[in-house]
């Protein structure tokens, strides 16, 4: 028997527990009588992940169900493969949905044509919606269902107690997920996601990559303040909701001339 790595009580991390990344963070939730999965991560790593269940003693007809945090290939891709072995139901937000039941390979990032990435999307079904004020009670525990949209539209977090699992809402350095107009990324979504979690009064939060980290409102702020400057800045096309740049643009071209910072090369070279 493989002894049981808890991170705090009732949670294990499954890297914390291999003794080595495989992946994203992937939350196992212990209830007494049953468990549940928050994530599963990658094809390949999830006949490790069933092995090293066995191994703890964690009888797979115990799993309640595996939740998606969204529907992005790092933390889904193994979905359909873990359902199948464990026998277990799968739940995500409806906006997950479609991308999940279709494996579609755009909306889930397991395709990026510029970078040469193109892995596998198996299709997995959906059994259970999950909505923002919903409560899965997993053995005699309880996690309250938060949707937090913004790095994708059907983008979930959890709370257990003084726990949450934000999943890719922000990270110990104040990174967040990734923006992305094909991922129907939306920046005033996001920021209010992070507002609402920047008021919640959990201790720890658990992301879905890098470390668990103690809750700080700094690390917050940090990324509500990066982001609202993203709203106006051209670097992220249609997530943007406008751009000074295209006023000061609009305006040279009402005048008739190129509106330039410095005048004075202009006055210099009309001297010659």
């Amino acid at each position: 028997m493989l002894p049981r790595k808890y991170v705090f009580p009732r949670v294990i991390e499954m890297n914390l527990q291999a003794g080595h990344r495989l992946g994203v963070n992937v939350y196992l939730i212990d209830g007494g009588s049953e468990w549940l999965l928050i994530d599963i991560g990658w094809l390949d790593t999830a006949d490790e992940m069933i092995e090293m269940l066995r191994k703890m003693d964690f009888n797979l007809s115990a799993c309640k169900m595996i939740v998606a945090t969204h529907a992005d290939a790092d933390h889904i891709q193994g979905l359909a493969r873990a359902k199948e072995a464990m026998k277990t139901k799968v739940a995500a937000h409806p906006s997950s949905v479609e991308a999940i039941e279709t494996g579609d390979e755009i909306l889930t990032y397991a395709t990026i044509k510029a970078q040469k990435i193109h892995m596998p999307m198996p299709p997995c079904k959906i059994d259970l919606l999950l909505n923002d004020g919903d409560v899965i009670q997993v053995g005699d525990v309880k996690l309250q269902v938060w949707h937090t949209p913004g790095h994708t539209p059907g983008h979930l977090s959890f709370k257990l107690d003084g726990l949450m699992f934000c999943g890719d809402v922000v990270y110990k350095d104040s990174s967040v997920g990734v923006i992305d107009a094909h991922h129907g990324s939306n920046i005033e979504e996001f920021i209010a996601s992070l507002e609402r979690l920047k008021a919640d009064n959990s201790a720890f939060l658990l992301p879905s990559h890098g470390p668990i980290f103690r809750r700080d409102n700094r690390i917050i702020q940090k990324a509500i303040d990066r982001l609202k400057s993203y709203l106006y800045l051209s670097d992220f096309g249609t997530c943007a909701l406008g751009s000074p740049l295209f006023d000061d643009w609009d305006e040279s071209i009402s005048r008739g001339v190129a509106k330039v910072a410095d005048e004075r090369p202009r006055r210099e070279m009309n001297k010659k």
